[in-house]
């Protein structure tokens, strides 16, 4: 997790922790890179490709981070395994939407910050969220094959779509 409020990062990483997750936290995008990349080559040096095997189930960016913003980290992340799970946590989710499908070319999870640390993990333990991400990218790639800005109805769209996701998770 990065996430440069020390404060929500600690209550998160409680939570998380208090349902059995393991949790590594960092307080910019930087430091979550050398993690995250650190986290790879010890895969690698296991004999296990990070294809096969996600260093971390889930990777959470607050999108506003120093140093390297939230946006560029997902970018390298995604560079060196497509298959990361990221979620964007972020007060600002119609912009977050936007780069995420101009810059990154797809989708992530996002969550609107301010918001409960239970509902968190309620994302991160609903497995089927990751994988019912195929329509809005799909989406995504056809917004990115016609132009490379969506419009502000596109972008609502997949917002109220991933809202959509998300709800259908923490109902069942």
């Amino acid at each position: 997790m990065a996430e440069d409020d020390t404060d929500a990062a600690e209550v998160y990483r409680a939570t998380l922790e208090a349902r059995g997750h393991r949790v590594d936290t960092t307080v910019e995008g930087r430091e979550c890179l050398s993690r995250y990349q650190d986290a790879v080559h010890k895969l690698a040096a296991s004999g296990k490709k990070p294809s096969d095997h996600q260093p971390y189930d889930v990777v959470i960016i607050d999108y506003k981070i120093p140093i390297v913003d939230g946006l560029q980290v997902a970018s390298k992340i995604l560079r060196s395994n497509p298959n990361q799970r990221i979620i964007f946590a972020s007060a600002y989710t119609k912009d977050t939407l936007a780069d995420s499908v101009k810059e990154l070319k797809q989708v992530v999870e996002l969550i609107q910050k301010p918001f409960e640390p239970e509902i968190l993990v309620e994302i991160i333990e609903d497995k089927s969220t990751a994988k019912k991400m195929d329509q809005p990218n799909a989406v995504a790639r056809n917004i990115n094959t016609n132009n490379a800005n969506p419009s502000e109805n596109e972008i609502n769209v997949l917002l109220e779509r991933l809202k959509q996701i998300q709800k259908e998770g923490t109902l069942s």
